[in-house]
């Protein structure tokens, strides 16, 4: 296969470091190790799938390590057709085989779910299960409630913190729900909205522990959840999360596709405030691929829909946090993107006042950090330092990989500060070796 994809022994090699990094974690294979493999000497189980993958993206079609003649190890398989049964699959593996989910790879071909996926049969045989017990209103607020609560918690608290609690209440609670008897249609919809915002929070969750892989099977069970709850502007915005994530991930080839084709969906059917979120992500997946002057016309489109009044922003859109708050964070990191370093600032500065620092501290230690890289990208040191402390002292307490990454990365720029003997750089370095431990 690694002949068949004309790829060379170093080449397989980086895309397998690459794919690993992508999943959280290091590993130093070469070009040797390949040579190992090709001889018969199988690599472990997750870095056989790291292989299966970046063979996968080379040749553009998917590959399983069955294929390669490895192990099975984890693969794509933990998302089916059925979203019912996926739902109770990924919410007893998440409790009953955590490492074993965390533990998944995140796939390219992944991100293509969405526009690909065909929701009719799916929609005709969840609607011919139709099982005894009666479910309302009631029933589903309760669902939501639990999401709402779960949610301010995991801002304040981390990704880490019950995420076996909510994975639990999805396969006991959630998910039953859905094959019961709904006293209307828009019940029923509201149904499979609610357990899809409860499988993004999920995803989310496992994307803020820096479980790639695993938050990709949630949002792809929230995609097609979403679909059977709205197939427009729920669904788009479950779209926009797989996007969001592949962005983060510098998968850049599906992801434009992606987001085009939530904007599509939702045209008509969304509010003002999620179709800005919609087109702050149109924003960022051109910027990443070096499309300014479009990335800069999306900006633009993401304030005018901010501004415009289209009706109640709508609970799975409130549960990323305000709107204007998202809006100015990723404008900031659209313009980091494209160059733009004192528009950065800026809109990280105002990012401040649109976020409660009590209700998302998370937030507010995230966009310390981005400030501080920004200051720094601009040879303010002193004020860098100063910003990236003030991150550490939200940090205690935050069980949040995204939180420990972001601080690890500015590592060597504090070195360098505290070898040119800038003010606070020691103590600064001090305080991440400690944060670190």
């Amino acid at each position: 296969m690694i002949v068949v994809c004309g790829m060379s022994y170093d080449g397989v090699a980086g895309a397998v470091r690459r794919i690993a990094a992508e999943n959280g974690e290091v590993l130093r294979t070469n070009k040797s190790a390949i040579a190992h493999w090709v001889a018969g000497v199988e690599p472990g189980e997750r870095t056989a799938v790291y292989l299966a993958e970046a063979l996968s993206r080379r040749a553009g079609r998917p590959v399983t390590p069955t294929q390669l003649g490895l192990g099975a190890g984890v693969g794509p398989e933990l998302v089916g057709t059925q979203p019912i049964e996926t739902a109770a699959l990924l919410g007893s593996a998440d409790v009953e085989h955590h490492s074993f989910l965390a533990a998944a790879a995140y796939t390219a071909a992944g991100v293509m779910m969405p526009l690909e996926y065909d929701h009719e049969p799916v929609a005709r045989l969840l609607r011919a299960r139709t099982g005894q017990a009666r479910v309302g209103a009631e029933e589903v607020a309760v669902v939501r409630r639990i999401t709402t609560a779960f949610g301010a918690a995991d801002e304040v608290l981390g990704g880490g913190h019950g995420l076996s609690t909510v994975a639990v209440y999805l396969v006991d609670t959630a998910a039953p729900l859905l094959s019961g008897r709904f006293a209307t249609e828009k019940t029923r919809r509201e149904a499979f909205g609610a357990a899809a915002e409860l499988s993004w929070l999920l995803g989310w969750k496992h994307h803020d522990l820096g479980q790639e892989g695993a938050a990709q099977r949630y949002y792809l069970l929230g995609f097609q959840l979403a679909v059977e709850a709205d197939p427009h502007a729920h669904a788009a915005w479950m779209m926009r999360a797989v996007a969001h994530q592949a962005i983060g991930l510098k998968q850049h080839r599906h992801s434009l596709d992606l987001v085009r084709g939530a904007l599509t969906r939702a045209e008509g059917y969304v509010d003002g405030a999620t179709h800005a979120l919609l087109h702050i992500t149109h924003a960022r997946a051109l910027a990443a691929l070096g499309e300014k002057p479009r990335a800069a016309h999306a900006l633009l489109a993401a304030e005018d829909a901010l501004g415009r009044d289209g009706g109640p922003q709508p609970t799975y859109s409130l549960l990323m946090g305000p709107a204007p708050g998202l809006v100015d964070s990723h404008t900031a990191r659209t313009l980091t993107e494209i160059g733009d370093h004192s528009g950065t600032e800026a809109r990280h500065r105002a990012a401040f006042v649109s976020w409660d620092p009590v209700a998302f501290p998370r937030v507010h230690l995230l966009t310390h950090m981005d400030l501080g890289d920004c200051l720094a990208v601009q040879a303010r040191a002193d004020e860098a330092i100063s910003a990236w402390s003030q991150a550490l002292d939200l940090a205690e307490g935050m069980a949040s990989a995204r939180s420990r990454s972001a601080l690890a990365s500015i590592r060597p720029t504090v070195a360098v500060y505290r070898r040119r003997g800038v003010p606070g750089a020691v103590l600064l370095e001090r305080r991440i070796q400690q944060a670190a431990v």
